[in-house]
């Protein structure tokens, strides 16, 4: 079980793994594709600069799916890890482990959120924009985050605070005023909104977990109420439209040429990028891309890609007339807390079904906190707030 894609010795106390997704000096960084395999980068992702000024050595990389776009990891080229039958994530292992006390990962598509869920775990997805995703490898550049998993809300609240804040180097980073709302202390949510449809497909640990969650609110005097949110289920299908494009065009770079994974056997340039690529992609990342570049075409870059668009921007504003009335929403982070071998082979794109629980966040930039295998999204800079409410978890033991 190879949980490590490079192990880093260290005595500190404060350690910290990053995922394959975040660029570093001296190891190499390969976003678990053949692709990128023995790559080293010349400088750092500026989020790993922030947490060593702060005091947190690192300790490794972790593995991780090909480019971060799978259920939990299980397309890395280092192959998957599984533990009883279950896929498990590399960085909630190493986590939860104790091997490291937090762990920095890229979320592109949910496999953050699925395994803090699963592994017991909290997470926090920041507010598009206040955490800098320079020195990380591209895939959707529009909604992933520089995310944090650990055990406790307050070790998430300690590391959000470090890494929050401008960057010059980082075209979508907001100002530091935006992003120091971020880092302020606020109070719980004291009304939040469930949502009703995404709680259909789940299993029953994933209900119960969702029912104690419930009625630890209600018996700290936060309101729970079940709304109508057929806008917001159409996250999945927008996010998995815009995630393809954008991935698309991300990895054309990767060409054989001047860094990357180089085929032996081409006679012209096209056999060099073609032969390059189908040998060092895999299924999962081809399909994406096959999908991204047909919705890029002339004939359907209106009628789907822009059509994607413009749901965000519908998905964005139900959000904000949710929050009129309520101060957080709770939805589960995955449909199951254990995913099985067989399940992923019968179906090896379910990370593009899954992240039904997860595209809400991530096509709309808001804020999201996975604790107790549960899932809340605020509006946009209420980070601590639902971070409040995570710590109720932690004060029951639950």
């Amino acid at each position: 079980m190879k949980l490590f894609a490079t192990k880093i010795d260290t005595t500190s106390e404060r350690t910290m793994v990053v995922d394959d997704m975040i660029l570093t000096k001296d190891t190499p960084t390969t976003a678990g594709s053949k692709m990128l395999d023995g790559y080293v980068s010349l400088f750092e992702a500026e989020a790993l600069t922030r947490l060593k000024n702060a005091g947190y050595a690192l300790c490794g990389k972790a593995n991780v799916g090909e480019f971060a776009i799978d259920l939990l990891g299980e397309t890395s080229q280092n192959g998957k890890i599984v533990s009883g039958g279950k896929l498990i994530n590399a960085s909630a292992e190493i986590v939860s482990s104790g091997e490291a006390t937090i762990a920095i990962t890229l979320d592109v598509n949910g496999s953050v959120r699925r395994a803090a869920a699963q592994s017991g775990l909290v997470s926090i997805k920041p507010t598009y924009g206040t955490v800098s995703r320079y020195g990380t490898i591209p895939v959707a550049c529009s909604g992933e985050t520089v995310s944090v998993m650990a055990k406790s809300a307050d070790t998430c609240r300690e590391v959000l605070g470090a890494i929050a804040g401008h960057d010059d180097k980082d075209g979508t980073s907001l100002s530091e005023e935006l992003c120091a709302r971020v880092k302020q202390n606020e109070s719980a949510p004291r009304k939040v909104a469930l949502l009703k449809s995404m709680t259909v497909g789940v299993d029953g640990e994933v209900a119960e977990k969702l029912n104690a969650f419930i009625a630890l609110l209600t018996d700290n005097g936060v309101e729970v109420c079940e709304i109508d949110d057929e806008v917001i289920a159409t996250s999945r299908i927008a996010w998995n439209i815009l995630m393809s494009a954008e991935l698309c065009n991300n990895v054309s770079r990767y060409d054989g040429v001047k860094y990357g994974y180089r085929a032996q056997n081409f006679s012209n340039i096209d056999e060099l990028y073609t032969n390059s690529r189908t040998e060092a992609f895999g299924e999962l990342l081809k399909t994406a891309i096959i999908f991204g570049s047909e919705t890029l075409s002339t004939e359907n870059y209106m009628k789907v890609y822009d059509k994607a668009l413009r749901m965000r921007r519908v998905i964005v504003e139900a959000f904000a007339k949710i929050f009129e009335s309520f101060d957080a929403v709770l939805l589960p982070a995955c449909s199951t807390l254990a995913y099985t071998e067989e399940t992923v082979s019968a179906n090896k794109y379910l990370a593009f079904e899954e992240n039904l629980y997860t595209a809400p966040a991530s096509v709309s930039g808001l804020p999201a906190v996975v604790a107790g295998g549960v899932q809340l999204i605020g509006k946009a800079f209420s980070d601590s707030a639902l971070l409040e409410l995570a710590k109720l978890l932690e004060k029951e033991g639950k």
